[in-house]
């Protein structure tokens, strides 16, 4: 699983469509772009979202990152993005053969989602395999990228 994690002051999701309307917004928080891979399990997922909500990427008394998302009381909005498993190295056009399918990757996807919520968070989600368009105040800014291959061990070769 690949995770882009944006500190944000506000963040939201509104479907691209007839009626253009807000599925989901947050305050002071977490912005996760989520992508799974082809060889993403239920494991991956789990310890993800562990790492995640420890992340100690927001700033104390003394402006040092030393706070996580929930000592701040912020929330997470997560996106899913197969986008983040695009590879460029040959030719102009992207391909996606690493993104898990689309049965797996929402498998996944929601038990990330729900790992989150389990460990005590106010999660909220953008709407699976939509057109969106996702807005954010990124707070810093500051963005991290995690992957689970380099978290966890090479499972790819």
């Amino acid at each position: 699983m690949r995770a882009c994690i944006q500190r944000t002051l506000q963040a939201s999701v509104q479907l691209l469509d007839e009626d253009n309307r807000v599925v989901s917004q947050i305050g002071r928080g977490l912005l996760i772009l989520l992508g799974v891979g082809q060889e993403d399990s239920e494991e991956d997922a789990r310890r993800l979202a562990q790492k995640i909500s420890k992340l100690r990427i927001f700033d104390d008394g003394a402006g040092k990152m030393n706070l996580d998302v929930h000592d701040v009381g912020g929330e997470i909005l997560v996106v899913s993005q197969f986008t983040l498993y695009a590879n460029s190295v040959k030719g102009n056009r992207p391909s996606f053969t690493d993104a898990a399918p689309p049965d797996k990757a929402k498998e996944l996807y929601r038990s990330f989602v729900c790992e989150l919520a389990s460990l005590g968070l106010s999660v909220k989600e953008g709407v699976f395999r939509a057109n969106m368009g996702v807005a954010l105040v990124n707070d810093g800014p500051v963005t991290i990228w995690l992957d689970t291959v380099d978290l966890f061990g090479n499972k790819r070769s």
